[in-house]
C-alpha cells in the first residue's frame, strides 16, 4: 500500500480582514519570482493578495473578498464590477481558491482589526480597486539589492500597482506596519519581514 501526505488544510471560514493570502504557483513563472525573491520555488510565494470587506448593492452584511493586483487577467471577473481585470480587483474567496493552480497560504493577523482599521482597509481597497498592473515595478521590488536601489532612487507609486506593493500600502494605511517605501516589497519578503515583527501569525495552508 502506498501513503501519500494529505496536509490538514486550513478553512476559508477563518478569514479575517486584513490577514493575507499567499500563493505558491506550480507554473515556471512563480518558479522564476521565488528564485528573485529568495524564495524557495513551489513553496515559497509569487504572489499575494489581502482579505476585505464589501458590502454589495441590495445585501445588509459585508462580504469577505479577496483583493489582488494581477498581472494577467484571471478567468473570474471581478466580483464588484464583474468584469476581468489586469490590475487590482476582488474575488469571491471560494472560486478563487478553487481554480488557482498551486498551493495557497492563509496568514492571519496577530490580532483582529479594530473598528477604524477595517474601515481604512476597505476605503483604500476600494479607492484603488482597478488600478493598472505595474510590472515594472514588480521586476524592481525582486531581490535584497534591487529593492534597496528602488526605495534610494524612485518615490512610491500607485498609479499603477503590483500586488505586494497594494498589500504593503494597505497595511501602511491602516497603521500595522509603517515603510518608506511601498514599491520596494515583494512578496517573499514582504511576508519574512511581517512575521518577524510578529504582524503576522505562522501560515496555514488552505489548497
Amino acid at each position: 500500500m502506498i501513503f501519500r501526505y494529505r496536509p490538514q488544510l486550513a478553512s476559508i471560514d477563518q478569514l479575517a480582514p486584513g490577514d493575507i493570502v499567499g500563493y505558491s504557483g506550480d507554473h515556471w513563472l512563480s518558479w522564476i519570482i521565488n528564485i528573485a525573491t529568495y524564495g524557495v520555488p513551489w513553496w515559497g510565494l509569487s504572489h499575494i493578495g489581502i482579505v476585505g470587506e464589501y458590502t454589495f448593492p441590495g445585501k445588509t452584511d459585508p462580504e469577505l473578498l479577496l483583493f489582488e493586483s494581477t498581472e494577467s487577467t484571471s478567468d473570474l471577473p471581478c466580483a464588484i464590477n464583474g468584469k476581468p481585470f489586469r490590475g487590482s480587483q476582488a474575488f469571491h474567496i471560494g472560486p478563487r481558491l478553487q481554480e488557482y493552480r498551486g498551493k495557497v497560504w492563509h496568514y492571519p493577523l496577530y490580532r483582529p482589526l479594530y473598528d477604524f482599521e477595517r474601515v481604512r482597509l476597505n476605503k483604500f481597497l476600494l479607492d484603488t480597486l482597478h488600478t493598472p498592473y505595474d510590472e515594472m515595478g514588480a521586476f524592481r521590488s525582486a531581490g535584497v539589492g534591487l529593492s534597496w536601489i528602488e526605495g534610494l532612487l524612485r518615490e512610491q507609486d500607485l498609479t499603477s500597482i503590483f500586488c505586494s506593493e497594494m498589500v504593503m500600502a494597505a497595511y501602511s494605511v491602516v497603521g500595522l506596519c509603517a515603510t518608506d517605501n511601498v514599491s520596494r516589497w515583494s512578496p517573499n519578503r514582504l511576508v519574512r519581514h511581517l512575521r518577524h515583527h510578529e504582524i503576522l501569525r505562522k501560515r496555514r495552508r488552505l489548497k
